[in-house]
């Protein structure tokens, strides 16, 4: 890659409300200030490219294969981190019809000769408030589709040699599955350590690999 090429790296950040970098007010955050991961890459790379935040939040994969050749292809990407499904999980979508989604996205982005970078969806949080059986089976089940989506976001990455990001992995407390208090903001977005972190492992796997050092 020479100078030339560095210097139109582009990378866009796409999805819904994790993308948009949204959390809840808190007593750390008061005013629920956003703090979208992509900013922290921007910082990582540096002068060698830009990068850009396309986030919406409450967005269905359906809506965000709506806008995607708008947002993102119209402006010619080198990579385009893909993080969605959040959404749809919550509305009881079946891990398939989000994964048909995802594809497309994927697809659209290598068709137009841009690299996409998979994300797998992060784990929720669910704090204790005595047993309950209906309680446990919901989390089980949230957490179960979870990883049903995640296996096939890991499997298409593998089977297209694409750098991808296992968020669910990389935030989820070992035991539990669920998301570690401290990535966590409101049991379903991220916390700023969370979306740090996702920042990070989005330097480290997928940018910093492609960029001379």
């Amino acid at each position: 890659m020479t100078m030339a090429m560095r210097s139109r790296l582009l990378v866009i950040c796409f999805g819904d409300s994790l993308t948009a970098g949204f959390q809840s007010p808190t007593r750390n955050n008061p005013q629920g200030q956003p703090t979208p991961y992509g900013e922290w890459i921007q910082e990582f790379i540096g002068p060698v490219g830009l990068v850009r935040t396309s986030g919406v939040c409450g967005e269905l994969t359906g809506e965000m294969v709506l806008r995607f050749r708008r947002d993102v292809l119209a402006h010619h990407p080198s990579f385009v981190v893909i993080l969605g499904g959040t959404n749809d999980l919550g509305w009881n979508a079946v891990p398939e019809a989000i994964m048909g989604n995802l594809i497309k996205l994927y697809e659209q982005t290598l068709a137009a000769w841009g690299v996409p970078v998979p994300v797998t969806v992060p784990s929720i949080r669910v704090e204790e408030r005595g047993e309950s059986p209906d309680r446990e089976a919901w989390v089980a089940d949230h957490l179960s589709r979870r990883c049903r989506l995640n296996g096939m976001i890991r499997d298409y990455a593998q089977s297209k040699q694409l750098a991808w990001i296992d968020l669910f992995e990389a935030t989820a407390e070992p035991d539990s599955r669920q998301l570690a208090a401290v990535y966590s903001n409101d049991g379903l977005h991220l916390s700023t350590a969370g979306y740090r972190l996702l920042a990070e492992l989005v330097y480290r796997h997928a940018l910093n690999p492609a960029i001379p050092q």
